[in-house]
């Protein structure tokens, strides 16, 4: 019980996975910074945000709305967020246990944060934040299918196990399945998804400042918007572990092999900041052709070659 109360509060959950994603949040917001012509801000400027949020803010709560449900939102994406971390960590980090990190077990998590946001903007009772979240609603059903196509395709080039584990020790026993012509194509579908998944331009449309003033969180503000903050930092980590895990040979934690698995991690969200400051935000619309269409093209091309094993 003990060991289970540090994977999930400590390492690799909770602590290790803000703090990892608040620095990952920097590395963002200086790569934007840099491609603008700017300084962009100090190292610490997320975790000075966050604490700002935390214990200086006030929590306003909607006149118009449901508080409990407004206020447990935040909290829910946090656990939602750090529970499929700790799932995706462990076997990542070579930490043996009895759960060997099923894919669908950390597909459904992933979707958590979403959801509860979507919850807790029509607890908000604002007509904005309903706008914002009938946005994220339509985005999930435009991307998780694809994503869900993309774990798919992985499943079948490690022929059909579905843990992480395995999936992991796969391909550091071989080659990494980016290696191949259908590997290369799941990894542009997955990097795109993650993008939607991030809410990241172009598919920031739920929170869209100069359309809906924030949308999806208008009405959060102090404690509560800081347990968003953080649900944000750690997805900002997951997400792109999940897919060095699924593509990229995962992590090997000595020598070289350390700073080989930080430059993964930060080659990952590179791409993810040079796709949202090279695009505009586009309609919900045009997210969910792109998503229901082409992306799902390139998926399903991708699963047909690794049939006739390419």
């Amino acid at each position: 019980m003990a060991a289970n109360l540090f994977y999930f509060l400590v390492f690799p959950g909770l602590l290790f996975a803000g703090v990892t994603g608040a620095f990952l949040s920097w590395f963002d917001r200086k790569i934007t910074a840099r491609v603008q012509f700017r300084k962009g801000p100090p190292v610490l400027q997320p975790f000075y945000d966050f604490f700002k949020l935390l214990l200086v803010k006030e929590t306003i709560l909607p006149k118009y709305g449901s508080p409990v449900v407004f206020l447990l939102a935040p909290v829910f994406a946090v656990f939602g967020a750090t529970a499929a971390g700790v799932f995706i960590m462990l076997p990542l980090f070579n930490i043996t246990t009895g759960f060997k990190g099923d894919l669908l077990v950390i597909f459904y998590l992933l979707t958590i944060p979403s959801f509860s946001y979507i919850i807790g903007a029509i607890a908000s009772g604002n007509p904005l934040a309903a706008v914002g979240g009938s946005r994220e609603m339509k985005l999930i059903l435009s991307y998780e299918l694809t994503f869900l196509l993309v774990i798919a395709g992985v499943i079948m080039k490690c022929r059909q196990q579905i843990d992480l584990y395995t999936i992991i020790q796969t391909q550091q026993t071989g080659t990494a399945f980016i290696g191949s012509i259908s590997g290369v194509l799941l990894f542009i579908v997955g990097i795109f998804c993650i993008q939607a998944k991030l809410a990241f331009v172009p598919f920031d449309m739920p929170e869209a400042e100069a359309e809906i003033t924030e949308g999806i969180f208008i009405e959060y503000s102090g404690t509560a918007y800081a347990f968003i903050k953080l649900a944000k930092f750690i997805m900002l980590f997951v997400l792109p572990a999940f897919i060095i895990c699924l593509l990229m040979k995962g992590f090997r934690l000595e020598g070289i092999g350390i700073l080989w698995a930080v430059l993964k991690v930060l080659a990952v969200v590179l791409i993810l900041t040079l796709i949202r400051n090279t695009n505009p935000r586009i309609k919900i619309k045009q997210a969910m052709s792109f998503f229901l269409i082409w992306m799902n093209m390139l998926a399903v091309i991708a699963i047909v070659l690794i049939y006739f094993g390419y």
